[in-house]
């Protein structure tokens, strides 16, 4: 355990943040002194941070270090200047340097992004209308982060293709919609979703549908003068429904909405075990324009490791009934840092999918969440038996590229392997506006299902959010309750 105290409570989650990237496999406590007492264990530093009216000391090892603040008064400059004294502490007590710098948060694009919007987003000194150059722009992230060059550069270049790509999205007037499916063949080792097998809720899965169905009339009524842009079912596993129990979600979905101005139209089929022909074929039917087949990895022993239970060849045949139904519009999750899996592994899983050639690629950093048996896992095989490096990310943004795709979304969560980041690849035409839109916080998306959380974007940048009950049963006995709120929501 890495203990770290404070002479009052202020910016805990940013502290244990960036100490967690310096300590993956350490428990991080961060607490005030006088509520609790932890101390450090085995090699590690214990560190004390002081808040002073116009300066931050920290203590590590017995070696204090100081920072005068330049605006004591304004809360996020603060908050700034003792992640970047905390980083160049560790950074030197460690000898790491995190590719995302001080940068704690899921969004970093949207630095780039705010920067963009400032002017046209032109990409020289010559245009006058930008008054930022992207030479300012990286110069900005890297002395106020200290991002490294690639990971600032990486979020610039998406930031320009995110404001191309939602040019025609109707922020104010519009809305995305989202549909939850939380069943899955089996759970993941690594997986922290809302999902429940399947097995367990055949018998009830009409009665979620029909819950479903009561909130997507209240969301009908609710939008009626807003523009639909965007429709995800995602899951859990949405392909685990019955091609009959498909056919009523969809044709409940297009006979509910709008679609006359969808640009896109998505169902995340995801696991390899549960797409067949038949489910492709009411998809198809109902306009889907865009699905997932996800294998995660090509390596079966990975596979039958984090529990995928369907097999490298199952993953091959989905995709090629997929093609054979007339999708244009597939994409592909892989996750690097799975246990065991070095670069050979991640450079045969790239080679497999780049013989699929999907039009669309998502490549994540294996994230270790407390809620998932991955948790569990590492502490009996230790962390060192996951492996995400620079170049295996390379190695994944190589394939892509020579894919003909490019990067067009990008998002970060918390305790990342190797600190890196989740990055969307898709060829032109292909990109996944969903995606965008959910991490962009710009327009309101209305989130119907168990676990799923609605967001309304108001036009002074305010985003107020109603979660639904992740308990499947408890979300059909209160569906009147889930509706209720975020009728709420909406009146605000």
């Amino acid at each position: 355990m890495l203990a770290v105290r404070l002479n009052k409570a202020q910016f805990e989650y940013d502290i244990h943040s960036i100490i967690k990237a310096f300590y993956p496999a350490e428990t991080v406590k961060v607490f005030e002194e006088g509520t609790k007492d932890f101390e450090s264990d085995g090699d590690n530093p214990q560190i004390t941070i002081r808040f002073g009216e116009k300066e931050i000391r920290v203590e590590l090892s017995g070696t204090e270090y100081e920072t005068a603040l330049s605006s004591p008064e304004e809360r996020p400059v603060v908050k700034n200047e003792l992640k970047q004294l905390l980083y160049r502490i560790l950074s030197a007590h460690t000898g790491k340097k995190l590719p995302w710098g001080t940068l704690t948060g899921i969004r970093p694009t949207k630095i780039a992004m705010q920067f963009l919007e400032a002017g046209t987003g032109g990409d020289t000194e010559a245009d006058s209308n930008n008054p930022f150059t992207e030479a300012e722009i990286l110069d900005y992230m890297k002395e106020t982060y200290y991002c490294s060059e690639e990971k600032a550069l990486l979020a610039i270049d998406i930031a320009k293709r995110e404001k191309r790509i939602l040019a025609d999205i109707h922020y104010d007037k519009g809305y995305s919609l989202y549909i939850g499916i939380p069943f899955c063949p089996t759970t993941c080792l690594y997986c922290s979703f809302t999902s429940f097998p399947i097995f367990s809720w055949k018998d009830r899965v009409g009665d979620y549908l029909a819950a479903l169905e009561k909130e997507m009339d209240f969301v009908r009524d609710a939008c009626r003068d807003k523009i639909l842009d965007s429709v995800y079912i995602g899951g859990g596993t949405p392909t685990t429904l019955e091609p009959e129990e498909m056919r009523r979600l969809l044709k409940k979905v297009r006979d509910t909405f709008d679609f006359s101005q969808v640009k896109e139209f998505t169902v995340e089929a995801g696991r390899a075990d549960s797409i067949t022909r038949d489910k492709l074929r009411v998809m198809k039917e109902y306009g889907v324009t865009r699905i997932s087949v996800n294998p995660q990895t090509m390596n079966q022993e990975t596979l039958d490791l984090i529990g995928r239970r369907h097999t490298v060849e199952q993953v091959e045949e989905a995709f090629r009934l997929a093609r054979e139904e007339g999708f244009t519009n597939i994409n592909m999750d892989l996750i690097l840092g799975l246990p065991g899996e070095t670069r050979e592994h991640v450079e045969h899983t790239i080679e497999e999918v780049k013989r699929l050639h999907p039009d669309s690629l998502t490549v994540h950093s294996l994230a270790i969440k407390r809620a998932s048996k991955m948790s569990l896992w590492i502490e009996k095989n230790g962390i060192e038996t996951l492996h995400n490096t620079d170049e295996t990310m390379e190695i994944a943004a190589l394939g892509a590229a020579e894919m003909g795709m490019k990067p067009y979304y990008l998002y970060r969560q918390k305790n990342m392997s190797g600190n890196f980041e989740n990055v969307g690849y898709a060829s032109e035409g292909n990109y996944g506006i969903y995606n965008i839109l959910i991490m962009e916080e710009k327009q309101t998306i209305m989130a119907l299902g168990a676990g799923t959380i609605s967001k309304a974007v108001y036009p002074d940048g305010r985003i107020e959010r109603c979660d639904n009950v992740k308990d499947v049963a408890l979300y059909m006995e209160k569906i009147d309750e889930m509706i209720e709120r975020k009728r709420k929501l909406l009146q605000n």
